[in-house]
């Protein structure tokens, strides 16, 4: 891709269904870069209809009989998003820049250090010859942000023809929606995220928007979420021997996150980054020789002598020095700011009764959850619209919700087409092997607490458009990652943004723990918790893993103990209570056993 000049140094990531759907729609045209989730196209073809009455275009319908109907309709909405933004961003650059709103917002979001605004003082006193010239530099500096898209490796079902006969491989979720997006005319990179998934990234040789032009460019770039180091060189290396160049590393935090959470084995955010920073050279040098390899192999343009390549990391930053922080002390070019951002109506979707709940819950609300019917850890909320009506279908003997998008049907223990989970036909039957004495009541409550997520995540942004979901399906889940247990109240996107750049502070808990801390808390408690669930369910959990696990945590501590020794993070007082908290915490891991455990629960 090309490199644009940079407007901001955070990202909005991706977040639940709906809650970033139409983020770019929002933000983009200040120079915020956002991610799209572009996994439920009924939910984009939802909103395609809403757009385009608000914006006054023709709307054709796809319909779920139509050929290749999901990736037309992904690449339909993204089509749409992309004009709309166009249009934002023209207009915010050549009308009146005296009365323009807009322009001047544009310029009060940036950073304080921003070039932008220097150019901006030179115009107001420079003579008429030299405004011109000034004027068009600004306006070749004003970048729109980036419209990126996620696609969750994990949600990757085959799918059918209206007769049932399964489909091809390419018409498989994920393939679809890589090939939706990749037709799109959306000018943005697809984040690849939870995993490799080789038959995807396979598919996206396929296309010629990912491989570099002329003048060694890529029109459309490659991101990888990644948890560690070993992951983004493995993923990375598998891209690059098929020619395919990683643009950017999003790092993000096993557990201090939003959304599903993939815990690593105990290796704190600290250690890795300081791993990524010490090898980012050899990182890009091995991939660069593999991919450049691999296109001299194929006879393809070759990539351009630096290519865009930018590490980041996401998860749990609350504050605009620890933000600070972690972008200088760790070289990073970018971090991404999620759950706070549910908070500012202007940037995500988020219905007003869910708003309403987020507000009023308390700390004990946000948890890790066995919702997801991927079987992998979920942020939750216990107080959500979603999981009051699962408690409630419990409870009329009806556990389950009605399956109707299927995106997540995995399971074929009672049929030979796959089921989610989380519908009422699988759990209905589970209930029915408990009532037999087949399974425990352990199992069975780990099933029962799976939700529909196909629904829930994606009815806030139909209900925040002041719409009603098809077949009034009007729960809602929502994902927030523990750090917005510490936010509270509504805030304006300036709000949001100045906090995170330091030109003011909004209010935040004082109890709030800094995000080295908070991860850590997070993975003791984890640890403990999954002690107690693979004994309880009697799964053989073995020591040696248990003890890799604590000496990774036991090694993180160490590396921060130093760390602040060295470094100074923010005030002496902060400095001297984490220190304390490491303390604490290394004692809490030391003392618990994998004996005294086993024992514990027996």
């Amino acid at each position: 891709m090309t490199l644009q000049p940079l407007s901001h140094s955070f990202h909005i990531p991706v977040m639940g269904l709906g809650y970033t759907v139409d983020t770019p729609i929002k933000v983009a045209k200040y120079g915020i870069s956002s991610v799209i989730s572009i996994m439920d196209d009924h939910l984009l073809e939802e909103l395609r209809r809403i757009y385009s009455k608000k914006f006054v275009r023709e709307y054709i319908p796809i319909g779920a009989n139509e050929e290749d109907y999901r990736a037309r309709r992904i690449t339909a909405y993204l089509d749409l998003t992309q004009e709309i933004v166009n249009e934002q961003h023209d207009r915010l650059i050549n009308e009146d820049w005296e009365t323009n709103t807009e322009f001047q917002k544009y310029l009060d979001l940036l950073p304080e250090d921003n070039y932008l605004i220097e150019l901006r003082q030179k115009i107001q006193c420079g003579s008429e010859s030299e405004k011109a010239k000034l004027m068009e530099e600004v306006k070749s500096l004003m970048a729109m942000g980036s419209i990126d898209v996620n696609i969750m490796t994990k949600v990757d079902k085959i799918n059918y023809s209206t007769s049932g006969e399964e489909l091809p491989r390419e018409y498989s979720d994920a393939l679809s929606a890589l090939r939706g997006f990749a037709k799109s005319k959306v000018k943005g990179s697809v984040v690849f995220s939870a995993g490799m998934n080789p038959a995807l990234y396979g598919y996206a040789e396929k296309f010629s928007q990912f491989y570099p032009n002329e003048i060694g460019e890529i029109p459309k770039g490659i991101i990888l979420k990644v948890s560690d180091f070993r992951s983004a060189l493995i993923q990375g290396k598998f891209l690059a021997k098929k020619g395919l160049w990683i643009s950017e590393f999003r790092i993000e935090s096993g557990l201090n996150c939003g959304g599903h959470a993939f815990a690593t084995d105990g290796f704190l955010i600290g250690p890795i980054l300081e791993e990524f920073k010490n090898r980012r050279s050899e990182l890009f040098n091995t991939l660069y020789e593999t991919c450049q390899k691999s296109l001299e192999n194929r006879q393809l343009n070759k990539l351009s002598e630096s290519p865009n390549f930018k590490i980041s990391y996401q998860g749990g930053i609350g504050t605009a020095n620890e933000d600070s922080f972690l972008r200088k002390n760790y070289g990073l070019d970018g971090t991404g700011w999620g759950s706070p951002f549910l908070l500012v109506p202007e940037a995500t979707s988020v219905d007003d009764d869910t708003l309403e709940r987020l507000l009023n819950a308390k700390k004990s609300d946000f948890y890790l959850s066995h919702a997801s019917p991927l079987g992998v850890p979920f942020n939750n909320l216990r107080t959500s619209s979603g999981e009051i009506q699962r408690i409630s279908r419990i409870e009329k003997n009806r556990p389950g919700s009605p399956c109707y998008k299927r995106f997540l049907s995995n399971n074929t223990e009672f049929t030979e087409k796959p089921i989610c989970t989380a519908s009422r036909q699988y759990q209905i039957l589970k209930t029915r092997q408990f009532a037999a004495g087949e399974i425990e009541e352990e199992e069975l409550a780990k099933v029962v607490a799976k939700d529909c997520l196909c629904e829930g995540l994606s009815a806030p942004a139909i209900l925040a458009a002041g719409e009603t979901p098809r077949r009034n399906l009007t729960a809602v889940t929502i994902c927030p990652g523990p750090n917005l247990a510490y936010f509270k109240g509504t805030f304006s996107l300036k709000e949001m943004v100045d906090h995170i750049y330091g030109k003011l502070s909004l209010k935040v808990d004082p109890e709030r723990p800094h995000i080295f801390v908070k991860e850590l808390q997070l993975y003791v408690t984890y640890l403990k918790n999954e002690l107690e669930s693979k004994i309880t369910d009697k799964v053989v959990f073995k020591e040696a893993s248990f003890e890799n696990f604590r000496k990774n945590l036991i090694e993180g501590i160490d590396y921060y103990q130093q760390m602040i020794n060295s470094v100074q993070l923010d005030s002496v007082d902060l400095m001297g209570k984490m220190k304390a908290q490491f303390s604490q915490l290394q004692k809490e891991i030391k003392n618990l056993t994998f004996t005294q455990q086993v024992e514990l629960i027996a």
